[in-house]
């Protein structure tokens, strides 16, 4: 039995378009609600110590790391996110890997964004963080590190075990044409045993 056809690289480079503009726009629009009702540097506990609003600027990389050099981290997202954009457009032609590079996609570019347009300035600019869940970790971070982090995972699993960019599974396609072969050719041997059989018992007789 075999799986679905690899689409189209048009519909995987759409669907890579579309899921990462939602995460973008969703990033960006919690960052504004953030800056527009949070006070700064102040926490605002939700859901008691399990959920606390805490917005802070973040110069750093996700997760508040790496604060001081941030032109560096810009130019890495700004990479990551070139090489997305030419992997939709040259290889990828699996659901998963669409989905999992679309998501990813948008955590980079709504981060990029804050980097390129939001003050100091072009290129340095702080990363708006606001969410702070202490019983998981004590950093803060927001929706575009979510997505970022998840997405890393989600695409180490798919290279363990998952299928390949273009939407194969050589190993699997390989195996199951070996089984097939090996299948065919006991058949094979089987029906030859059994007429040779039947033209000896025939001889006999006559």
């Amino acid at each position: 039995m075999t799986g679905r056809a690899p689409l189209r690289q048009a519909a995987a480079g759409i669907i890579i378009a579309i899921l990462a503009g939602v995460v973008l726009a969703a990033d960006q629009f919690t960052k504004y609600l953030a800056i527009e009702n949070l006070p700064p540097e102040e926490p605002v506990h939700v859901i008691g110590d399990f959920l606390i609003f805490y917005l802070i600027r973040n110069s750093g990389a996700a997760f508040s790391m790496g604060e001081g050099i941030t032109w560096v981290f810009t130019i890495a997202l700004a990479v990551v996110a070139v090489v997305i954009v030419w992997l939709a457009a040259t290889r990828v032609r699996s659901r998963l890997w669409a989905v999992a590079l679309g998501l990813l996609l948008g955590g980079v570019l709504g981060n990029l964004t804050d980097r390129l347009f939001r003050e100091p300035g072009f290129a340095v600019g702080h990363v708006v963080d606001f969410i702070n869940t202490p019983w998981l970790m004590p950093a803060i971070y927001n929706v575009a590190d979510i997505f970022i982090v998840s997405m890393m995972i989600g695409i180490a699993l798919l290279v363990l075990a998952g299928p390949h960019l273009d939407g194969t599974r050589h190993r699997k396609e390989s195996a199951e044409e070996a089984d097939g072969t090996a299948r065919d050719e006991v058949a094979g041997r089987q029906d030859g045993d059994g007429t040779d059989a039947t033209a000896e018992a025939s001889g006999s007789q006559d």
